[in-house]
C-alpha cells in the first residue's frame, strides 16, 4: 500500500531506547514469554483513552495482563449472530482459552465516550444518532445505564454514567454462558473499577451496596 509511511523519528528513537534498556535488562523474561506463551492472571477491559495507563496503574509486567481496549470500556451482551464482535472475541479467548482468574472492567473519569452517550441520549449530539455513526451505535450499549441516571441532577449525571459503564459491562458479561459458568464454579471473579485520572484514586464496585468506594 503506497499510502503507508515509516514511523515518526521520535517513536523510532523511543523504541531503540526501550530495546537498549528495559528489553536488554529483561531479555530472559521476554524469551520465556515467547517460548512458553502467555499465562496472564487477569483480563482488563479498559477505555481507549490515552490517559488510562493500565500496566502503570497496577505496576504490571509484560505477560501479566490480557488487555482489551474500546470506547468507554464497554462489553456488549452475548449475541452469537456471526457478525464481528472484537470485544466478545477477546472475552471468549481470555476466559475459555487463557483461563484467566480475574476479569476487570476499568472505567475512568472524564470519559469522552460516556460524555458522547450522555449528549446523544439528551438530544445534544444528533450526529451520534445516525445509523452510520460507529461511536453512536457502540454507545447504544450504555443506554440501559443512562435510563438509571437520567433523573439525577445534570451536574451528577456524567460521573454516574461513568460508573454505569462499568456496571452495565459487568451485567453484560454474565450473559455470556462461558463467563457465567466460570463465575459460578468460582474459576473466575469479576471486578469493577473506576480510575480518577486527576487524583489517581481507584474506586471499586461493591455488589452488596451497588456503590463504588475508594480502595
Amino acid at each position: 500500500m503506497k499510502l503507508v509511511k515509516p514511523l515518526p523519528a521520535y517513536l523510532i528513537q523511543r523504541y531503540h531506547g526501550w530495546k537498549a534498556t528495559s528489553y536488554a535488562e529483561n531479555r530472559a523474561w521476554y524469551r520465556r514469554l515467547a517460548d512458553e506463551g502467555q499465562r496472564p492472571r487477569a483480563m482488563v477491559v479498559s477505555c481507549c483513552d490515552s490517559r488510562v495507563h493500565v500496566t502503570s496503574i497496577f505496576g504490571a509486567d509484560s505477560g501479566e495482563f490480557f488487555i482489551h481496549r474500546n470506547i468507554a470500556n464497554l462489553v456488549p451482551q452475548y449475541t452469537p449472530d456471526g457478525d464481528h464482535h472484537g470485544t466478545s472475541a477477546a472475552v471468549e479467548y481470555a476466559v475459555s482459552a487463557l483461563k484467566v482468574a480475574h476479569l476487570i472492567i476499568l472505567g475512568h473519569t472524564n470519559c469522552g465516550g460516556v460524555k458522547g452517550c450522555l449528549d446523544m441520549c439528551n438530544g445534544h449530539a444528533p450526529e451520534l444518532l445516525e445509523k452510520t455513526s460507529f461511536v453512536g451505535r457502540w454507545m447504544d450499549i450504555l443506554r440501559p445505564g443512562y435510563e438509571r441516571i437520567e433523573d439525577l441532577p445534570p451536574e451528577q449525571q456524567t460521573a454516574a454514567l461513568e460508573q454505569q459503564a462499568v456496571v452495565v459491562s459487568l451485567e453484560n458479561l454474565m450473559t455470556f454462558p462461558f463467563v457465567r459458568a466460570a463465575v459460578e464454579s468460582e474459576e473466575l471473579s469479576l471486578h469493577g473499577l473506576v480510575h480518577d485520572i486527576s487524583s489517581g484514586e481507584l474506586s471499586q464496585y461493591e455488589s452488596g451496596s451497588g456503590r463504588f468506594s475508594v480502595i
